[in-house]
C-alpha cells in the first residue's frame, strides 16, 4: 500500500486521488483552507466539482501540509497550472528524497512558456529528475471517474519510477502506457487546449464536420511542429498525450476548452464566458503561452495566432476563419516531420 498525497482538489485531482483510493492505498487531499477540508471530510464527496462521486473509505483531506505531504509515497500534483509555482515552496520542507512527484496539470506559465516539470525543478532544488513523472491523455475526468474504459500515459526521467507510478494506476478500467518523452507528453496535453478552444469556435459558429476535421488536423500538425522545435519526439504527438487527447478535448461535451470556444463562436465574450464557469479553462493562458515559446523557437503557428486575437484582441470568428482558408496553399507536412 502506498501513501499518496494530493495537491489540488480540482476535478482532475479529486478523481486521480479516488482512483488511489479505490485501489486500496492511502490517499490525503490537500484542501485550499480548513473550510475546504471540513466540507470534504463531511460531505465525502467533492460537491462542487464531482458532485454525486463519493470518496472511498482510505481516502480523506486536509488543510495542513505536512498532514498531507510527509511520509507520501507519491505526492500528485493537480493544481491549476498557474498557481502551481505558488504552492511548492510549501512542499519542500515535508518532501522525501525518495517522494514521486507526479505532475497531472495540463497547461504552461503564461509569463514564460515553461512546462510544469520545469517548473517544479525551478522551486524545488533538492528534487532529482529522477522523482518525476507527468500524466497525460484523453482523460476527461467525469468518464473516468465514473469507471469507463480510459487510457493514459506516464512518461519520466527514470524508467523504474515510471514503470511505478504506471503499475499504481494501471486497473481494468484505466489502462496506462509509459513513454520516455517528457516534453512531449506535457506538450501534447497543454497546447492542445489551445486548438480545442478553436473547435469549439468551429462548433459555435455551426460549422461542419469537415471543417472541423481539417481544423483539428492541422492543429495537429501545429503544435507537433512547436513540440518538436521544444526537443519532443514527433511520433509522441500521435499517440494519447496528442492525438488522442485532441480527439476527446475538441469533440467532448464535457471539454470546458471546447465549450469556451463554443461560446465565443455563438457571440459572448470572454469575461462573461469565464465567470459563469467553475472548472479552470487551461486553454486560454496556454494560447498566451504557446505564442511565447513559438517566437522563442522560431515556430509558425497560425492557428494559436488567430485563436488569441479571438480571445484577447476582439478579431470577429468569421473573420479568423476566413484568414485561415485564404492562406497560400503549402506542403501539408514539412520535411523534417516525414
Amino acid at each position: 500500500m502506498a501513501r499518496v498525497g494530493v495537491v489540488g482538489t480540482t476535478s482532475w485531482g479529486t478523481t486521480l486521488g479516488i482512483l488511489m483510493a479505490r485501489r486500496g492505498h492511502e490517499v490525503t487531499m490537500l484542501a485550499r483552507s480548513e473550510n475546504e477540508a471540513r466540507e470534504l471530510i463531511q460531505n465525502q464527496e467533492n460537491k462542487r466539482l464531482l458532485p454525486g462521486v463519493g470518496f472511498p473509505p482510505s481516502l480523506t483531506a486536509t488543510s495542513d501540509i505536512a498532514t498531507a505531504i510527509t511520509h507520501a509515497n507519491l505526492v500528485i500534483l493537480c493544481t491549476p497550472s498557474q498557481r502551481l509555482r505558488e504552492n511548492l515552496p510549501g512542499l519542500n520542507p515535508h518532501l522525501g528524497r525518495s517522494t514521486v512527484l507526479l505532475s497531472a496539470i495540463k497547461g504552461l506559465e503564461k509569463d514564460s512558456g515553461k512546462r510544469m516539470t520545469e517548473i517544479i525543478l525551478d522551486e524545488l532544488p533538492g528534487t532529482s529528475k529522477d522523482q518525476l513523472c507527468v500524466l497525460s491523455g484523453p482523460n476527461l475526468s467525469q468518464e473516468v471517474v465514473e469507471g469507463q474504459p480510459a487510457s493514459t500515459v506516464v512518461a519520466g526521467f527514470n524508467p523504474s519510477t515510471t514503470k511505478w507510478v504506471q503499475e499504481l494506476y494501471s486497473s481494468n478500467t484505466f489502462r496506462v502506457y509509459s513513454n520516455d518523452d517528457v516534453i512531449g507528453v506535457e506538450l501534447g496535453g497543454a497546447l492542445k487546449n489551445a486548438i480545442a478552444i478553436g473547435a469549439g469556435i468551429c462548433d459555435g459558429l455551426g460549422y461542419g464536420a469537415n471543417q472541423k476535421a481539417a481544423f483539428v488536423t492541422r492543429g495537429l500538425a501545429e503544435i507537433t511542429r512547436l513540440s518538436v522545435a521544444c526537443g519532443a519526439k514527433p511520433l509522441t504527438m500521435f499517440g494519447l498525450a496528442g492525438f488522442g487527447d485532441m480527439i476527446a478535448t475538441c469533440f467532448s461535451s464535457l471539454s470546458r476548452n471546447r465549450y469556451v470556444g463554443e461560446q465565443i463562436g455563438q457571440g459572448y465574450p470572454l469575461s462573461k464566458v469565464l465567470g459563469s464557469m467553475v472548472h479552470v479553462a487551461e486553454g486560454v493562458s496556454t494560447t498566451e503561452a504557446a505564442l511565447l515559446l513559438a517566437k522563442q523557437h522560431g515556430a509558425e503557428m497560425p492557428i494559436t495566432e488567430l485563436t488569441a486575437r479571438i480571445l484577447f484582441g476582439g478579431l470577429d470568428p468569421k473573420d479568423a476563419a476566413a484568414s485561415l482558408l485564404s492562406r497560400a496553399p503549402g506542403q501539408e507536412w514539412p520535411k523534417d516531420l516525414n
